[in-house]
């Protein structure tokens, strides 16, 4: 991805830039002193360095190269500001006030303290630090130390005065670089602080959604043995017993005209009884989803209820269609099937409507018959207690974290609406 490629250009380019600042810093000092050394050799006599002035600069040297060798060893175990890398700091800054008093032109090696105090000195002395460097440059700049004469002095003080406040405008600009990366780190810190607990809190609600798509699938089954039980109980039992009661007349019947209309009675209710026995298996399990998205299941069984009653049925489906999960497709598609059946038993609806609506992260069933009507607030205990009616449809709807409403009026028709979440089918 580009957004991949340039975080690793970017990682690269500061990598290489930490790489060329730790080679300066491991042999920055040497370097420099090498310069002045070579400088300062050649200009020996330009600036009137006697015999024991030179012997006592080459000592200095040798010393300053041994302690060079000394820190890149001792350096390693001791990465941060320590007492030892005080006392380097504080030796290596002597050394070269001394070369840089016996020949200016050392002031080479004096100058690697600007951009060593913050590596080498506790925050309390990286000012006297820099000022003491800046007093060994200045010195250099000024012609040498000592000054010489009033002029002298105050031409030194003038040039250490601009060293210092150029000493001061960078460290505070450091200050401000460092402060910058401080806030910079805490707010990468609390990114991922928050990235961790936003996956955490995704990780349990994939496990709550989980455990309730579970306990929805449980609490299915459990709906459709009392369904499947109310189902015989309003049907298959009273058909058995309207058969039972036929055939006793026909028993006891001297007519045969009217033993003869009896058994046709009794005949009639066994195919009744057959056709509603096939009714309750077909609705057991959503056969109508199998292979099937839930626009195409409720449009055959809206159909197939329209062609079964003769009555007009009619589906719509707005929005973008999705593919939802199978619970909340079945749980839909029950509802639109009991709802139907309560049109069928108990509206006499001549006209059924039924839409889908694809809402953003909502998905709403609405089902509205013209039929007669009822008081919802006296709805039939029979609905309450034993068949599937509003109640089962509305516990249905709430078990997948739904809502289901009832619109009704005698005369005037019922409209059932069902809104429940939209959760995409599992890839």
């Amino acid at each position: 991805m580009p957004g991949s490629v340039s975080d690793t250009e970017g990682m690269s380019e500061t990598g290489v830039v930490e790489q060329r600042w730790a080679m300066f810093h491991r042999w920055g000092a040497a370097g420099l002193l090498t310069v002045g050394t070579v400088i300062a050799s050649v200009a020996a006599d330009a600036v009137g360095m006697t015999s024991g002035e030179r012997y006592a600069a080459a000592g200095l040297v040798g010393t300053a190269y041994a302690l060079e060798v000394w820190w890149r060893r001792a350096s390693r175990s001791r990465p941060g500001p320590s007492s030892v890398s005080t006392g380097y700091y504080v030796l290596r800054w002597a050394l070269a006030f001394t070369l840089a008093w016996l020949n200016p032109l050392f002031s080479f090696y004096a100058g690697i303290g600007y951009f060593s105090a913050d590596r080498l000195l506790p925050q309390r002395l990286r000012k006297a630090g820099l000022f003491a460097t800046a007093v060994t440059l200045a010195g250099s700049q000024a012609g040498g130390l000592p000054p010489r004469g009033g002029m002298g002095w105050a031409f030194f003080g003038a040039i250490l005065a601009v060293n210092i406040m150029l000493v001061a405008l960078f460290a505070h600009l450091a200050d401000l670089e460092d402060a910058r990366a401080r806030t910079q780190a805490e707010t990468i810190a609390e990114l991922e602080r928050t990235n961790t607990a936003l996956q955490q809190a995704l990780d349990e609600n994939a496990a709550l959604h989980a455990q309730l798509l579970v306990q929805a699938r449980e609490a299915g089954v459990a709906d459709e043995r009392r369904r499947l039980a109310a189902e015989i109980h309003d049907t298959l039992a009273q058909g058995l017993t309207g058969i039972i009661a036929q055939l006793q007349v026909v028993a006891n019947a001297p007519d045969e005209a009217v033993a003869h209309e009896h058994v046709g009675r009794a005949i009639d209710l066994a195919r009744h009884s057959l056709g509603e026995a096939r009714r309750s298996v077909h609705n057991l399990s959503p056969a109508a989803l199998d292979g099937n998205g839930l626009p195409e299941a409720l449009k055959k069984t809206v159909a197939d209820w329209g062609e079964r009653t003769g009555s007009r049925a009619d589906f719509t489906v707005t929005g973008t269609a999705e593919q939802l999960h199978e619970e909340v497709a079945a749980t839909l598609l029950r509802i639109t099937q009991e709802a139907l059946a309560n049109a069928e038993r108990h509206a006499r609806a001549s006209r059924v409507g039924v839409t889908l609506s694809f809402m953003g992260d909502e998905v709403s069933l609405d089902i509205r018959d013209d039929g007669r009507g009822f008081d919802p607030l006296t709805v039939p205990e029979r609905t309450r207690a034993g068949g599937f009616g509003l109640d089962g449809m509305r516990a249905r709807a709430e078990r997948i974290a739904g809502s289901l409403t009832v619109e009704s009026e005698p005369g005037h028709g019922t409209a059932v609406s069902a809104r429940v979440p939209l959760v995409r089918h599992d890839r």
